[in-house]
């Protein structure tokens, strides 16, 4: 069977790579304080909507932030929370890596292809098992905040299209308004990171960022509508996705050591890439290589070694290199003072997702159980490298309610992250 999205030697060295005073317990009686949980809808893309492990599937879905939130949000006066969840007996929705084995430190992961909801195929675009009822998670994987208010959007992405009435190609409904065709009092807006993951996750070889103008003018149409009707609500910041599994998992240093282990590679000193511009040139440690160096590229393959020559460099769908991780964080960072302003003039509650996983990436103990961002073994991220487990996702949403708590002065109980795993293994 076909290497699956990493390179094994080097992937596996990259993953082996209280005081005695009584605490005492404050107990705080639950208050919504200045805002109106009574129907909580949740707009995003992937992250919203509890993708994980490269897809969208039931388990997934039901340990969403949102689902978590809605779930706390009860104490303090919300009402019922639905998620468009996939039926039982195709629970696996679009299907998903899964670890199958971890020997030696060496990960086997394979793809889950049985009990899957997919009912059809249109050009390009899949087709899912239609979804019917109410709903309050309108998260959509693929889905970038230039498209909140593009008619047809269902025709080019097919977890849009399960979620809305009628046949493929009959429904033009803009999910902006597919979102708010019924009354709200709290929402949550996590929109944007699709509009800078597609180009740094394919090397910066794939759709440009969206335009920094265009995403300002997006966002305050967005925001506007939320706040039309005089709805509370909290906004979330784009993950910094340089430092996530994705991005530090296969690293130069990890490639040497796994070619240098090998009798006909002792000698290496380089692995030389293909940067956006310019000729080949050996990488440096400021060089991003991701995850998906698979084994139609594996390193020190061919009558040229791959990645050991420059006439046969990593080929750059591989590599964020140094110039291209400048390009990346600075619109990041553009998106992220754009969305930080906006809500700021719109008096709303603001979840720092570049700060938070950040500081939960670089590692720390969440009661008593380890998370960093290390690939497998580090808890925060799934097995695609960029998508949060269930308990990374119990993480956002404690940080979604320690804004909302501290904008609007409620008290809403955070969620027992204890309850939630991190990789499943085999």
């Amino acid at each position: 069977m076909k290497s699956i999205y990493f390179y094994k030697s080097a992937l596996a060295l990259a993953v082996l790579g209280l005081a005695s005073c009584k605490p005492s317990i404050d107990t705080i009686t639950p208050s919504k304080g200045t805002a109106d949980f009574t129907r909580y809808i949740a707009l995003g893309n992937s992250l919203t909507a509890g993708f994980s492990d490269g897809g969208l599937y039931l388990e997934g879905q039901q340990n969403s932030f949102p689902e978590m939130i809605a779930a706390q949000m009860k104490a303090v006066g919300g009402g019922s929370f639905a998620t468009p969840f996939f039926p039982a007996d195709k629970a696996n929705g679009t299907g998903y890596l899964k670890l199958t084995a971890l020997t030696n430190g060496v990960p086997t992961i394979g793809k889950e292809t049985m009990n899957l909801a997919i009912r059809g195929q249109v050009g390009a675009v899949t087709l899912y098992t239609k979804y019917t009822g109410e709903m309050n998670n309108y998260g959509v994987p693929g889905i970038k905040l230039i498209h909140a208010r593009f008619p047809k959007y269902a025709d080019f992405n097919g977890l849009y299209e399960r979620l809305l009435p009628g046949e493929y190609g009959t429904n033009p409904t803009t999910y902006l308004d597919f979102a708010t065709a019924k009354p709200w009092t709290f929402f949550s807006n996590w929109l944007g990171n699709n509009d800078i993951l597609g180009y740094a996750a394919a090397g910066a070889t794939g759709e440009a960022p969206t335009d920094k103008a265009l995403f300002t003018n997006e966002y305050n149409a967005v925001i506007n509508k939320l706040t039309s009707t005089g709805a509370k609500g909290v906004v979330g910041t784009i993950p910094n996705v340089t430092v996530t599994a994705y991005f530090r998992t296969v690293t130069l240093k990890t490639l040497l050591a796994a070619v240098n282990a090998t009798p006909a590679g002792a000698s290496v000193k380089d692995i030389y890439i293909q940067p956006g511009i310019g000729p080949a040139r050996p990488a440096t440690a400021d060089d991003l290589f991701t995850l998906p160096l698979s084994s139609d590229g594996v390193i020190g393959k061919g009558q040229i070694p791959y990645g050991l020559h420059p006439l046969n460099p990593v080929e750059s769908k591989y590599v964020l290199d140094k110039a291209e991780v400048v390009v990346v964080n600075d619109y990041i960072n553009t998106y992220n003072n754009t969305i930080k302003s906006v809500a700021n003039a719109k008096g709303l509650a603001v979840m720092d997702a570049y700060t938070v996983l950040n500081e939960y990436g670089a590692g720390k103990h969440v009661n008593g159980i380890p998370v960093s961002g290390a690939f497998i073994q580090g808890n925060l991220f799934s097995l695609d490298g960029i998508h949060l487990t269930p308990l990374g996702y119990a993480i956002t949403a404690n940080a979604f309610i320690a804004a909302i708590n501290a904008k609007y002065g409620s008290s809403i109980p955070i969620v027992d992250v204890t309850k939630y795993r991190g990789v499943k293994f085999p």
